[in-house]
């Protein structure tokens, strides 16, 4: 028996087990347990929303065991770049009180490119630190959420200038962003990200994953960005988002 102990891998006995996310679909309903780390949703599906079970979520999230490098409890935020279609659109700099540095240049009133893409993603990251119900925001790791459900312009470069503003805010808080997207959409919504781009570096946490497997080997796939490093990848198992960290 001592031999075919000592046959076994070390990392079978010791390897953590997944973290999990959730969000509003979960409201009112149970939640997994025994996760190692908990990501959870601040919007209620859309960019400009308030996920109604927030706090109870953020409680599970700290009820997580953190025995891997991620984060204990993380969060996630829906993006958006509307432009007209939006129920709400910058036009100017400002906003929250403050006067923003655009590398844009200036939002005018009418204009739907970079420079007010820039800012509405400005804003809607400073509405998930400060009315979504958050309390410490600069202490979290944020996770943009790029899907192609939600609105987008047809113009990549305003896309990818609208999450560059997300993560100037939450730069702004001392806070760390990566980008939660499969391939294929972060294709269609922002394509290629320059080294210039604040974007070029991000954490990528890669959905899409059949099974636990899967989510192992995805560790080893091209991050969505040139300078990235894949850091999470999402399967899903019995009805709920599981996590494996490959870090």
């Amino acid at each position: 028996m001592l031999l075919m102990l000592l046959g076994l891998p070390a990392e079978a006995a010791t390897a953590p087990g997944p973290g999990n996310d959730v969000s509003w679909p979960q409201c009112g309903k149970a939640l997994p347990k025994g996760q190692t780390f908990g990501i959870v949703g601040v919007n209620n599906g859309t960019a400009n929303t308030t996920n109604p079970c927030l706090a109870t979520e953020l409680s599970w999230a700290g009820s997580s065991t953190g025995v891997t490098a991620q984060p204990k409890v993380a969060l996630y935020v829906n993006t958006a770049n509307p432009g007209s279609a939006g129920s709400w659109w910058p036009t100017s700099n400002s906003y929250g009180g403050t006067t923003v540095s655009n590398p844009y240049g200036q939002c005018t009133s009418g204009s739907f490119g970079a420079a007010c893409s820039y800012m509405y993603g400005y804003a809607k990251a400073y509405d998930d630190a400060n009315i979504r119900g958050v309390s410490t925001p600069g202490s979290y790791m944020w996770w943009l959420d790029v899907e192609t459900g939600n609105s987008w312009s047809a113009d990549k470069a305003s896309n990818r200038a609208d999450l560059e503003g997300m993560v100037a805010y939450f730069a702004d808080i001392g806070a760390t962003t990566g980008i939660y997207s499969t391939t294929s959409q972060w294709s269609q919504i922002v394509g290629t990200v320059p080294p210039s781009s604040s974007l070029y570096t991000a954490r990528s946490w890669l959905a899409g994953a059949s099974s636990l497997t899967s989510a192992k080997r995805m560790c080893a796939a091209a991050p969505l960005t040139g300078g990235g490093k894949v850091t999470l990848t999402q399967y899903v198992s019995r009805g709920f988002d599981y996590d494996y960290s490959c870090v």
